[in-house]
C-alpha cells in the first residue's frame, strides 16, 4: 500500500491515511470487545454458580441441633427452653403471628420486634437458617396438658370483672394487654403465673406511673411513651395523657407495680385452673 500512496497526490494520501487510521480504531475497539465479553460471561456464570452453590449450601446446611444450641443460648430465656414460651410468646405452633413463611421468620431473627424482641444482628446466614430449621421442628413439640374447664373458667372470667381491663374477641376495656388469641401467644403456666402473682410476669418495658400537674391533678396509668422532655400515660378508663415533665411537680415510676391484682386468695385453686383453661382456649379466628 505504501508505493501506492507514494505515486498519489499529497490529499489523497492525507485521506488513505485517515481511512486506515479509522480502520485501525474500529479493529481495536473490536478486539477490546470480544476481549471483555470473553471475560465476563465465564464470570457471570462463575458468579451465577456460586450464587446457586451458596443457595444449596444453606439450604443443605440448615441444622436444627445446631440452631436448638443457639436458641438456648439467645432467644430460651424468652421463648422458654422448649419453645413454650415465657415473657416472649409460645413457638410450639404452626401458625406464627409475624413469620407466615420460612423468608419472613428470618426476617424477624435478624430485625427483632420493637420493643420486646431484639434484632439478630450478630448472626450469619447459616446461624439463621439453623434458627429457622430448629423454630420450625418447635411446632411439633405437645402443648402443655391443661387442666380445668373451659366452661367454667367462661364464668370466671366474666365473675372477676376481666373485661374491665382487657379486651377479648372486641368486647371489653384496653388498659391492659388484649387477651384475643392469647392462647395462641402464652403457655398456661405463664397465664397461671400472670393471674396468681402478676409482678412476677412484667414485661421488660412496662413502667405504672404516676403524675402529679402543678394544679394538684394526679395521674396514675400505663407510660405508653417517654423522651427527655415529655412523657404520655394512658389511664385506667384508656384516656392518653400527654405532659412536659419539666412542668409536673412531680413525677413517680412506680417500678415492679402493675395494676392487675393477684387472684390468688381471691379465687379458689380450681377456678384459677379454669380460668387459665379458658384463657389458653383462645386461639384466635383460624
Amino acid at each position: 500500500m505504501t508505493p501506492c500512496l507514494a505515486r498519489g497526490t499529497l490529499p489523497d494520501i492525507l485521506q488513505n491515511f485517515r481511512v486506515l487510521r479509522r480502520v485501525t480504531i474500529l479493529l481495536a475497539k473490536m478486539l477490546r470487545l470480544i476481549v471483555a465479553v470473553g471475560l465476563l460471561l465465564p464470570l457471570a456464570v462463575i458468579v451465577t454458580l456460586a450464587g446457586q452453590a451458596k443457595t444449596k449450601k444453606q439450604t443443605a446446611t440448615a441444622d436444627a441441633a445446631a440452631g436448638k444450641k443457639l436458641f438456648e443460648e439467645h432467644c430460651a430465656l424468652c421463648h422458654g427452653i422448649d419453645g413454650r414460651g415465657g415473657r416472649g410468646p409460645s413457638l410450639n405452633r404452626v401458625h406464627l403471628t409475624h413469620a407466615a413463611d420460612d423468608e419472613a421468620l428470618k426476617g424477624v431473627i435478624m430485625d427483632g420486634i420493637a420493643p420486646n424482641m431484639p434484632q439478630g444482628w450478630y448472626f450469619d446466614d447459616d446461624d439463621v437458617a439453623n434458627l429457622v430449621a430448629f423454630v420450625r421442628s418447635l411446632s411439633k413439640v405437645r402443648p402443655d396438658p391443661i387442666p380445668g374447664d373451659v366452661a367454667r373458667g367462661a364464668s370466671v372470667y366474666v365473675k372477676s370483672g376481666c373485661s374491665g381491663c382487657h379486651i377479648l374477641d372486641g368486647a371489653g376495656t384496653g388498659y391492659g394487654p388484649d387477651l384475643t388469641a392469647i392462647g395462641e401467644r402464652r403457655r398456661a403456666s405463664f397465664l397461671q403465673q400472670v393471674i396468681s402473682k402478676p409482678p412476677a410476669a412484667l414485661p421488660e418495658d412496662f413502667l405504672l406511673v404516676k403524675a402529679t400537674t402543678p394544679a394538684g391533678e394526679t395521674v396514675q396509668g400505663i407510660r405508653v411513651n417517654e423522651d427527655s422532655f415529655t412523657i404520655q400515660i394512658k389511664d385506667p378508663s384508656g384516656r392518653y395523657h400527654s405532659f412536659r415533665k419539666d412542668e409536673l411537680t412531680e413525677l413517680k415510676k412506680l417500678r415492679g407495680e402493675t395494676p392487675m391484682p393477684s387472684f390468688e386468695g381471691i379465687l379458689s385453686a380450681t377456678e384459677i385452673q379454669d380460668l387459665v383453661a379458658y384463657l389458653a382456649s383462645q386461639r384466635g379466628k383460624p
